[in-house]
């Protein structure tokens, strides 16, 4: 026999379920543009504006890092996250300014270091989804781990594992949905019902760290309300 118990506030619901072995919990943690905070920002700042009909915020990157291959990371004044679900809308394009081979990568890091030493990373390349090279559509999203496995080490070592085709389009608003348990997340894109990256081997492990609004510096990046479900 399973019973709930459900507490309810204006943006945060926590609830409990009882199992044979004892109590599990989760709660639902929702973060709207406008109230979002940040511990760190590596690279840049943040700025909350409206995007193609909503609020978002913003990743804008640092002056001194034009023509770098260098990334902004927003990390989110909020608890360790371990296991559990994060849901966010993100438009994402390659910066006026940018060279001709920029895809336009963001994303979300999780499992993030307190300063962003280190994190997992799902993020997409919005210009490859419609792209008419067949290759360059089997790498529209990807997974990495920062610092030790970045993504050309992973295309190298493990072709076709940790990058999948997904159906992206820049400066549109693309709903990602990351399902983290243990050592396996999953990436679903658009509301689909099947995950379109399954990653079975974390590279960090089944540890917990900070989540962070994520985006390479030739990209103009937007993020609207995230929603983080954490499980214990």
């Amino acid at each position: 026999m399973r019973s709930h118990l459900l507490i309810a506030a204006s943006t945060l619901v926590a609830a409990v379920t009882f199992h044979a072995t004892g109590p599990q919990t989760s709660s639902v943690r929702h973060i709207r543009p406008d109230s979002a905070r940040f511990v760190k920002v590596l690279n840049g700042q943040t700025k909350v504006v409206d995007y193609r009909g909503r609020r978002a915020v913003k990743l804008v990157p640092n002056p001194e890092t034009a023509g770098k291959d260098e990334s902004v990371m927003a990390i989110l004044a909020e608890p360790p996250f371990a296991n559990g679900t994060i849901e966010v809308d993100v438009a994402g394009a390659p910066r006026p300014d940018a060279p001709a081979d920029s895809r336009g990568f963001i994303g979300i890091a999780f499992r993030t270091g307190e300063r962003g030493e280190w994190s997992e990373i799902f993020y997409l390349r919005p210009t490859n989804g419609r792209s008419d090279d067949q290759l360059r559509r089997n790498h529209s999203v990807q997974y990495v781990s920062h610092p030790d496995f970045p993504w050309s080490r992973l295309r190298q070592e493990s072709p076709g594992v940790y990058e999948a085709y997904a159906d992206l389009e820049p400066r549109v608003w693309t709903a990602m949905k990351i399902v983290v348990s243990g050592t396996t997340a999953r990436l679903y894109v658009n509301g689909a019902q099947q995950p379109c990256l399954v990653v079975n081997d974390l590279k960090r492990g089944d540890v917990a760290g900070r989540i962070a609004f994520w985006a390479h510096v030739e990209t103009d990046a937007y993020f609207g309300a995230v929603t983080i479900t954490r499980r214990d």
